[in-house]
């Protein structure tokens, strides 16, 4: 399992455009913008994505939102990490995930896709399933199909999306700064909501 010094590359997963910003597809790049020094960041349009990095703990990491929109995400994923020379296992791939509730996240190494396209893009061009996962979870529609919900902006009722959003962002920075066993073991399918 990876420690603080051996994440190299976080991929946010989500779809470029205005009309999918707010969607709960984009949860990871809307959790991105939480982070604390997200204002720091220099942004460019690379390796076909929106591309940065940030020195952690002296360390350079390198962070990447696919502008390849999701069903090609490995297309960035794969082009970033023959660059930079970033083993699968130094890849952290931040994402919306149907199965845990709102509110909840969890911590994954390889396993199963689940039906995301942006893993199943990843892990086409990686060969492998076995990279890190931060998982957030948007929960399951109760009505209409989950194309339509995961395309849809977040409109639960009295939840407060920026404070899901804000512990998404908590997540990572424990990721980076003390590894992620230490971040899985304070963090991992505890609902903040308390739901």
């Amino acid at each position: 399992m990876a420690s603080a010094s051996d994440i190299k590359l976080i991929v946010a997963l989500g779809n470029p455009g205005k009309e999918y910003e707010k969607t709960r597809h984009n949860v990871a790049w809307l959790a991105l913008e939480e982070l604390p020094f997200f204002s720091r960041l220099s942004w460019t349009k690379k390796f076909k994505s929106e591309y940065t990095f940030a020195n952690v703990n002296g360390k350079q990491v390198h962070i990447i939102k696919p502008l390849t929109y999701m069903n090609l995400s490995g297309v960035a994923v794969q082009e970033v990490t023959q660059f930079f020379k970033v083993e699968l296992s130094e890849i952290l791939v931040v994402h919306d995930e149907l199965d845990l509730e709102f509110g909840t996240i969890s911590f994954k190494l390889g396993g199963g896709l689940a039906g995301h396209n942006g893993l199943k893009s990843i892990a086409e061009l990686m060969r492998s399933t076995e990279f890190l996962r931060l998982r957030i979870g948007i929960g399951r529609p109760v009505h209409g199909t989950v194309s339509n919900y995961v395309l849809s902006p977040f409109n639960e009722n009295g939840v407060d999306v920026e404070k899901v959003l804000k512990y998404s962002a908590s997540a990572l920075e424990e990721i980076l700064n003390k590894g992620y066993v230490v971040a899985a073991q304070s963090f991992n399918k505890k609902n903040i909501l308390g739901v």
